[in-house]
This record gives structure tokens, C-alpha cells and sequence, in this order.
């Protein structure tokens, strides 16, 4: 009851009846590698998705809150729209596909970069069927000259109707107050879906789980960070209280991505483990042991109940 009187904003103690409040859910939307975890961290102001140069990192819906007295957005990051080769990748378009129909606004992100490409028009169609206003995001100008950057926002808005378009850079935050303040106009009225000192939704051992497969991306090459995925074993502080415990377990596709993800006399299992643990210290406060295993689940990929029980169902 009293969770219900929060959400309607109701009489309740500690809480204020704010006027034309508007709150919502808003899509980002793009290729891969275009920057939608960048600019979700850059609108949060925190980090809650993880990012890296490889295409396909992000793999399921992540959620950031921003919270001002006028207004709640609930940007959601989305995997990159990609023509799929195994069933993971299926799964990836699925989720983004599905939340493009959920929310009260979508935004299409590209890079001012890239000219307009075959992708860019595959997901121009596609965003064609979305009933909610529909921005384009440009996204690292700081690649690119001033004076390039106009004639690209008009290549894009021959392939679909925008209700704005804006130029920013995620990475050094440049223009995002104005973006913000667009998307706030088309969102309903309403109340805060989130407590205001809430940034993600995501569950600790989701974000747990996340941060050490970032780690592995960032000191692997080939085709390491496509095939692994991280499961959360246990996670529970000690009875001293001092040390909270995690153990997970990096799965591969084969028996010879064993020996790239350990190292030599298992060196970048270790700093993989040492990078996640000052990482997950600072965001938890307290001290960490991680033990990290590597296990062979072959085909994980393209397998539904391994999918389902790693979340990307």
C-alpha cells in the first residue's frame, strides 16, 4: 500500500505533490558502436552501462535514471541493431526491437563520423512503424568538422520524419542539456516511476556480472569478447562483515579460449579479477574477494536454456 501510494503520489508522508511533472521512458537506438552506453553514462552521470570499442557489447536492456524536480527520465540503453548470426544476436535485436514499441519517445543514434549506410536505412524503416516522437542523435561531433555537421543531419532526415535533431558528443558531454530538455517536452505527465537517488534499476549481480565481462573485453582481442559470458555464482559477505565474496564463472565456446582469457601462468584472469574488484569496491564500499573460474559451455550462443539462464532471454 505504501509503495502504491509513493508511485500515484498520493497524501503521504515525506513525499510533495509536484505540478506538471513529467516523466517517461526513452529508447536509444542505433548500430553498434555508435556510443549508446557512452551517452547513457554521460545523461546518468555515473557509469551504469559498460562500454568498449568491440560492436555488440551491450546485450541487454539497460536502464539509467535521471531525476530532477520537474521531471524523471528513464533512458534505456539497447543492443546495437545488427543482422544477427546465432541466436544471442537474435535475442539482442528482439529486446531492441520490442522496447522501441514500449516507450514514450525513441532516439536514433549515428555516428557524424559515418555518411548514411545500409544499416542506418535498415533501422530507418524500422523506426518508420514507431508511433513515438522520433529524434536523431548525432553523435561524436568532436570527430568531425563544425561545418560538416549540418550537411549530415539533412543526409539523415531524408531517411525518416525526426521531430528534432541534435549534435552532441557523449564523450565530452557537449550539448546534452538541450537534448535532455527537448525529450522532456514530448514526455507525458506523471509521477516518478524510480526513488530520486536512484540511477539504474539494474540488480547488483546483473552489474556484477557486467563489469567483470568488461574487464575480459578490454584485455582480449579476436573474437574472445563475442563468446564469453559471465554467470554470478555466489555473492554473500562473510560473517565477519569485513569482505563481501564473489565468485563467477566466464564461460567460452571452446576449449581453446581457456588459455586466451587465463594468460600465461594465469596473469589475465588475475588482472581481469583486480580491475573488476577496485571497480566494484568503489561502487559497493566495501572490501571484495573475487574468484574467477573459466568453464567450456559449447554452442552457448545459439542454445535456449543456456540463454535463458544467462539473462538474454
Amino acid at each position: 500500500m505504501a509503495l502504491l501510494c509513493w508511485i500515484s503520489k498520493l497524501s503521504c508522508p515525506g513525499y510533495e505533490r509536484i505540478s506538471m511533472h513529467h516523466s517517461g521512458f526513452v529508447a536509444l537506438i542505433g548500430r553498434p558502436n555508435v556510443g549508446k552506453s557512452t551517452l547513457l553514462n554521460a545523461l546518468a552521470g555515473e557509469k551504469v552501462a559498460i562500454i568498449s570499442d568491440r560492436p555488440q557489447t551491450t546485450r541487454n536492456q539497460i536502464r539509467a535514471v535521471i531525476t530532477r524536480p520537474e521531471y524523471q527520465i528513464i533512458f534505456i540503453d539497447t543492443p546495437g541493431l545488427h543482422k544477427p548470426k546465432h541466436m544471442l544476436g537474435t535475442s539482442m535485436i528482439q529486446t531492441a526491437r520490442m522496447t522501441m514499441t514500449e516507450v514514450d519517445a525513441v532516439c536514433f543514434l549515428v555516428e557524424a563520423s559515418h555518411l548514411p549506410g545500409p544499416g542506418d536505412r535498415y533501422i530507418a524503416d524500422i523506426l518508420k512503424t514507431v508511433k513515438s516522437p522520433l529524434f536523431l542523435v548525432l553523435n561524436k561531433i568532436d570527430l568531425v568538422p563544425e561545418d560538416r555537421v549540418a550537411n549530415l543531419i539533412d543526409l539523415y532526415k531524408q531517411l525518416c520524419y525526426f521531430k528534432a535533431c541534435f549534435a552532441l558528443s557523449a564523450l565530452y558531454k557537449t550539448n546534452l542539456e538541450t537534448f535532455v530538455e527537448a525529450v522532456v517536452e514530448v514526455l507525458p505527465e506523471g509521477p516518478q516511476f524510480y526513488p530520486p537517488d536512484m540511477i539504474t534499476d539494474q540488480p547488483e549481480r546483473f552489474i556484477t556480472a557486467e563489469i567483470i565481462r568488461e574487464k575480459v573485453i578490454h584485455l582480449t582481442r579476436q573474437e574472445i569478447p563475442f563468446s564469453i559470458a559471465v554467470s554470478i555464482e555466489e555473492m554473500k559477505p562473510r560473517e565477519s562483515g569485513e569482505l563481501l565474496d564473489i565468485r563467477a564463472e566466464i564461460f567460452v565456446e571452446r576449449k581453446s579460449q581457456v588459455g586466451i582469457i587465463v594468460g600465461k601462468g594465469g596473469s589475465l584472469l588475475k588482472e581481469a579479477g583486480t580491475r573488476a574488484r577496485k571497480e566494484l569496491e568503489a561502487l559497493f564500499g566495501q572490501r571484495i574477494f573475487i574468484d574467477l573460474r573459466v568453464k567450456v559451455k559449447p554452442g552457448w550462443r545459439n542454445r535456449e536454456e543456456e540463454l535463458r539462464r544467462l539473462g538474454y532471454r
